[in-house]
């Protein structure tokens, strides 16, 4: 088994790359077609939703670069 990544995209999608499920909120896996690459929409203005259509084109801005969350609450 592979292992996942999800990439954040610059001003854009979250790509999602190995062996993963992609599950409704009652849990039930959506039909990926045999892709093991594929990307969500992070702008939230994609018609084909959890999946990017590209929509985000000229209308979201991100930086993508990496950083360290703080430390775990115990």
């Amino acid at each position: 088994m592979s292992k996942t990544i999800l990439k954040v995209n610059n001003n854009g999608s979250l790509r999602v790359e190995g062996d993963f499920e992609i599950v409704d909120k009652d849990g039930n896996a959506y039909d990926l077609g045999g892709r093991d690459v594929i990307s969500l929409c992070r702008c939230g203005l994609s018609a084909n939703k959890p999946f990017c259509d590209g929509s985000h084109r000229n209308h979201f801005e991100h930086d993508a670069v990496a950083f360290a969350l703080p430390p775990k609450k115990v």
